[in-house]
């Protein structure tokens, strides 16, 4: 078998060099059984051994933070993210399966502990505002540091389309370490040499034809693993994978098939009740008063509570009262009777069109801070401009588990249970509202029903705390209704943007230009939830436009941070779900000045992009032509590291369009699982389909006016469209699966609803005047 030597994650290697920085140090310490493997200087620190020893019983030995096995062979991997749907459950171990050669049905999933060497590095360095062509040193060096800041910051984070590509280097490599460590101790054991031996199957395997089986050796590997030397330690070559790049059969669709999955929702610890909230429903307003009096003689009620001060500024979650009760009905019911007033506030005067004629001025007055700017605006030979406007609503997030936690307080103790994509978030959380220390806070993270961003926050986990510090040390679930959901939540931000080109006689491009104004995610995020400054850029405001991947000599992308009295938060591709939109509705509308072929105009705007262009291609080619009183409209766009273009087959009939196929082109760099990668752009296109169509929340005195999905509509079955998904072969690392489908669909539908209708649709969601 052809190998490589154990390296650092490519994002490390390119660093700037210093002393240290290429040098791996793999130093063996026995520490409870387990491996210690540090970069010695070299920032961020080591990722393979835990601070504290992995909680494993039935005679299972942990071989570093990642790995242990049982002495009947069963390997226990710790899978860092949350399972939402993407497939982590199944990717992740997949991983360690590859290097440490075993079959993955003898691998099982291990909730990780609250640990810094399971923090989302990958995350972090996708904050920092690169142009993805940008390959020079300062960027090396920022995302260096930022990594470094990560380790230091210790944040599980499951977002930002990062679980594979973050785990892609530490979890393999605690794969081929505990490998290692078990061939060590079969070597001692049989006094062989390197050579004779190799392992398959969870065995290490003599020439002789002798065998040791994983789990008997594990005990004895730990020993061993002190001795482990740089040389012992090696990566697969990609040629020599067998199950990485396979499509293997999702690990968790058995059990949510036959109702055995157990979501946030489905914890019962025993002696459990239950809490409902009545939250304010204007943004900003306070409680002047309640009569619990009223409710409490209701069946089942056991206590009436205001839980406003569990929350810090900018939450989703309201100001408001918590009913606890015997059973989750008569909680609700109580919540639903409790009368309650409230202290409105100047925010009661909020609106659509006060947020937009914001926006709008914003836009009039102000430069903004410019992201990317290549050449000059003042060409000359320009014949024409082309401008047009666009806009994009609020957005909330709609997961199909309503919001919930399940929360215990008993003893100084805290224990939670909660659906969370921050489990090191929700644990600080919960420090903060019960008074206690971060050690004195233990956490069960079950699967969530749907992320999307909104578990990003922890809200719900602040007010479940809260409740059950009043229950008498019963655990305590609370429960969010729909409404609840709907009307309280951290919204995609909404956005106005405005762009002009420059053409010469024969419609070349000369120059582009875009501004745009909303609100900045970071500057709310942070200071909620991490306990961190939210100023200065946010990228995720004008990421889709500034770093685009058309070749304009001419540019100049800006955009402008207009302060938000509505909570707003992360959302499915963040700033590239509208921000595309712009950008590609943008050029299609160039395309149209300049007399040619949207497509065409695409493909000479990337002559040095040979993978978009093959990206592009792939797509166009398998969508072939559209049946008749049909249209194909284009896209396509670079987010999370990935490329995707789509071809929209869509129809109009009155003023309804349907969406009949949609073909998908992806280059995600190498795959771990095309399955879970071809889940990823079908969910992805309904989710963005959703939004393109009907998605649209609206401000008025202060409330959000939708409540439910009578008023804030998903697609149906019925109206789901046939997804083809290409996934491209690469040989790059592993990028984004989860997001990147989003942000093509809506200016690939706007595109064909143009050909077919003439109309030129600048505001989402879609409708046709």
């Amino acid at each position: 078998m052809s190998e490589t030597l154990l390296q650092r994650p490519q994002a490390d290697q390119a660093a700037p060099k210093s002393r240290g920085r290429r040098r791996f140090l793999l130093a063996g310490l026995a520490a409870g059984g387990a491996l210690v493997v540090g970069w010695g200087l070299a920032p961020p620190r080591q990722r393979l051994h835990s601070s504290a020893p992995l909680p494993v019983a039935g005679g299972a030995v942990a071989l570093n933070g990642w790995v242990a096995i049982a002495p009947d062979g069963t390997v226990s991997v710790v899978v860092p993210r949350s399972e939402m749907g993407q497939g982590v459950h199944t990717a992740l171990p997949m991983l360690v399966a590859e290097e440490l050669d075993v079959p993955l049905p003898a691998v099982r999933v291990m909730q990780a502990p609250i640990d810094k060497i399971y923090a989302n590095l990958a995350v972090m360095e996708d904050n920092l505002p690169f142009h993805p062509d940008d390959k020079g040193s300062t960027k090396q060096g920022a995302q260096w540091l930022l990594a470094k800041v990560g380790r230091e910051l210790g944040i599980m984070f499951t977002g930002g389309s990062t679980s594979v590509r973050d785990a892609w280097g530490p979890m393999r490599e605690a794969g081929a370490v505990a490998r290692a460590m078990l061939v060590k101790a079969a070597l001692a054991q049989w006094k062989a040499a390197p050579d004779d031996c190799r392992t398959q199957d969870g065995f290490v395997i003599h020439k002789d034809g002798r065998r040791l089986a994983y789990g008997p050796l594990a005990a004895r590997a730990a020993d061993a693993g002190a001795g482990i030397g740089p040389g012992d330690v090696r990566l697969k070559e990609p040629r020599d994978f067998r199950i990485i790049g396979k499509p293997v059969p999702r690990r968790d669709s058995p059990a949510k098939v036959n109702g055995t999955a157990v979501f946030g929702i489905d914890v019962r610890p025993p002696g459990m009740v239950y809490a409902a909230v009545r939250m304010t429903p204007v943004f900003g307003a306070t409680v002047a008063s309640f009569d619990a009096a009223r409710v409490a003689s209701m069946p089942g009620v056991l206590k009436v509570l205001d839980i406003s001060g569990a929350l810090l500024p900018m939450m989703g979650a309201g100001a408001g009262v918590a009913v606890i009760a015997q059973h989750w009905w008569q909680a609700k019911q109580a919540a639903a009777a409790l009368p309650v007033n409230w202290n409105e506030g100047a925010t009661a005067k909020l609106s659509n069109d006060t947020i937009f004629a914001g926006f709008a001025h914003a836009l009039d007055t102000e430069s903004g801070f410019t992201y990317h700017e290549s050449g000059t605006q003042d060409v000359a030979g320009a014949a024409r401009t082309v401008t047009a406007e666009y806009r994009a609503p609020f957005l909330a997030h709609a997961t199909m588990e309503p919001v919930n936690c399940t929360a215990q307080v008993a003893d100084g103790k805290v224990r939670l249970w909660a659906s969370t994509q921050v489990p090191s978030v929700a644990v600080q959380a919960a420090a903060r509202v019960a008074g206690v220390s971060r050690d004195d806070v233990s956490i069960e993270v079950p699967l969530l029903g749907g992320g999307f961003g909104r578990r990003l926050e922890v809200d719900m986990v602040a007010q479940a705390v809260a409740v059950a510090m009043a229950s008498g040390g019963k655990p305590v679930q609370l429960i969010w209704t729909r409404e609840d959901d709907v009307t309280h939540d951290v919204y995609r931000p909404a956005a106005l943007a405005r762009f002009s080109a420059k053409l010469d006689a024969a419609g070349n491009v000369l120059a582009w230009q875009g501004k745009s104004a909303s609100a900045a995610i970071g500057h709310q995020y942070y200071p909620r939830n991490l306990g961190l400054p939210g100023v200065g850029p946010d990228k995720t405001t004008a990421e889709g436009e500034y770093d685009m991947q058309y070749e304009i000599a001419n540019q100049h992308i800006a955009h402008v941070i207009v302060d938000s009295a509505v909570p707003v938060g992360y959302w499915r591709s963040v700033g590239h779900s509208h921000n595309a939109f712009f950008k590609e509705s943008f050029i299609d509308e160039v395309a149209h000045a300049a007399g040619k072929d949207p497509v065409a105009l695409r493909r000479a705007l990337l002559a040095r992009h040979s993978r978009h262009l093959a990206v592009l291609d792939a797509a166009v080619a398998r969508a072939g032509k559209p049946a008749e009183g049909r249209a194909h409209g284009v896209a396509l766009h670079q987010s999370f590291g990935s490329i995707v273009a789509q071809v929209a087959e869509v129809s109009v009939a009155g003023k309804d369009i349907r969406v009949h196929k949609v073909v998908c082109a992806v280059d995600c760099g190498m795959v771990v699982n095309p399955n879970i990668v071809a889940q990823q752009m079908e969910s992805a296109v309904v989710f963005g389909l959703s939004a393109a169509l009907a998605g649209e929340i609206t401000v008025k005195d202060g409330r959000v006016a939708q409540s439910n999905f009578g008023d804030y509509p998903v697609l149906r079955i019925d109206q789901a469209p046939e997804v083809e998904t290409i996934i491209m072969p690469s040989a790059e690392l592993p990028q984004g699966a989860g997001e990147p489908g989003v942000p093509p669909i809506a200016p690939a539908v706007a595109a064909a609803v143009f050909k077919l209708t003439g109309q030129r649709l600048r505001s989402l969601p879609l409708r046709l005047a």
